[in-house]
């Protein structure tokens, strides 16, 4: 039993040399060729399949690295991928740190995050502009891009944009969208709402529209609200993620 043990230790390990007859016994070599042959198959199978799982984690980790390294060089180079003459800005012409926010009026997650993206910003006073950049991905809610660059004609921009998220439970409910209930809350923002009516349908605002979606497609903006400080895309999404790279830019910039 040793020896036959000894035997297929050493088949193992000198393979080749069993394939040239050393071993005469026909029998015992077509078992063992087919043990292992077996055996081989079986580690190749597992040694491929740890192959395949680091080139993917590899891949993966590349990937992510050179998208971070290929928005950033466009932010340097094609400034304007991420901020057009037409974006509305908030915040010092003379601040160092940038967000750009790619959002949806009709957008829940937009909603949620407006305020606490002007608490990081007063937090630190004269070093954040804040960039906004269209990308309207809920059906019809192009209309309310409309109505608030209409907002804007008449300096009330960030006016309109605060009524419209204070409502927007109310006129965008997913479950009972009710889009026209906007009309009723407009003047709240001191519009005058008939002009309201005749400006947002100004052929620069639906090009505008176009010109930011399309934007959004070049940086691989696929949800709202989608954001980039510096450039730089956040490496995944969330408000801390945000907080993270936001401070690493100031540090870097201040």
């Amino acid at each position: 039993m040793h020896r036959g043990l000894h035997q297929l230790v050493w088949y193992f390990c000198n393979s080749n040399a069993v394939d040239d007859g050393i071993l005469n016994h026909t029998n015992f070599t077509i078992h063992f060729k087919k043990e292992i042959f077996l055996m081989k198959k079986h580690y190749l199978v597992l040694v491929s399949a740890a192959c395949l799982a680091i080139v993917f984690a590899v891949g993966s980790y590349v990937y992510k690295n050179q998208q971070t390294k290929k928005l950033s060089f466009m932010a340097n180079e094609k400034a304007s991928t991420f901020i057009r003459e037409h974006s509305q800005t908030l915040g010092s012409d003379d601040a160092k740190v940038y967000i750009i926010e790619f959002f949806d009026p009709a957008c829940e997650t937009c909603r949620a995050y407006y305020n606490p993206v002007k608490d990081l910003m007063t937090a630190n006073p004269g070093r954040i502009k804040l960039v906004m950049r269209y990308a309207p991905f809920h059906a019809g809610s192009d209309y309310f891009v409309k109505i608030l660059e209409a907002g804007r004609k008449q300096g009330k921009y960030w006016e309109t944009l605060e009524v419209m998220y204070r409502y927007q439970p109310k006129w965008a409910s997913h479950r009972n969208p009710q889009p026209q209930l906007i009309w009723q809350y407009l003047s709240k923002a001191g519009l005058d709402v008939d002009q309201i009516r005749k400006d947002m349908y100004d052929p620069a605002i639906a090009k505008l529209i176009e010109q930011d979606l399309a934007d959004a497609k070049t940086l691989s903006v696929r949800k709202t609200p989608g954001f980039f400080v510096n450039g730089k895309p956040l490496p995944s999404f969330g408000y801390n993620q945000l907080i993270e790279l936001v401070k690493t830019e100031i540090n870097a910039n201040y």
